[in-house]
């Protein structure tokens, strides 16, 4: 079992307050059929460090508190970016691992729009929003963020950087 820290819950809870931060900011394209969600980019965090998990979710969940989608993206909407996490954390490309949260908000949070306020709209067409506003957030934003703090040398140090600090793409 992990031993929790304080520098571990310290980390966690600074994150949490940036995502649900960036996503109240933003509030006006937070949500909604392309909802280009900017926190969303912490997921990326993930790649160089799992300890980045339970901040993020929790983060993402008091953010989705706040969605008009209510308990439904409370539940699946969190358990997607936490899904995300994990599976980013497993990648070795920075690129490819920026599409896992594309695919799986895609599809996820398709689902919650098309079920709950569909509006007549066909799936496959509101997942293909959602992951459009995921992919400008988290592929187009977020990688082009961490290619530029790759050059600080001190942004791994910062970010207590434990693999992929020599990631290419």
């Amino acid at each position: 079992m992990k031993k929790y820290t304080v520098k571990f819950i310290t980390k966690n809870a600074i994150i949490a307050a940036v995502y649900f931060l960036l996503s109240v900011i933003s509030f006006p394209i937070t949500f909604g059929l392309v909802q280009v969600r900017i926190a969303e980019l912490l997921v990326l965090l993930c790649f160089f460090n799992s300890d980045y998990i339970l901040g993020i979710t929790i983060g993402c969940f008091l953010t989705n508190l706040l969605s008009p989608l209510g308990f439904y993206d409370a539940a699946f909407g969190t358990l997607a970016t936490l899904l995300s996490c994990v599976l980013v954390s497993f990648m070795k490309h920075l690129l490819l691992g920026s599409l896992i949260p594309v695919i799986i908000n895609g599809f996820v949070i398709g689902a919650e729009i098309f079920f709950i306020d569909g509006q007549g709209m066909h799936y496959f067409v509101i997942v293909g929003f959602v992951a459009l506003g995921e992919f400008i957030a988290v592929t187009l934003i977020g990688y082009a963020v961490f290619l530029l703090l790759k050059k600080n040398k001190h942004f791994f140090e910062l970010i207590d950087a434990r693999k992929n600090t020599d990631f290419k793409w």
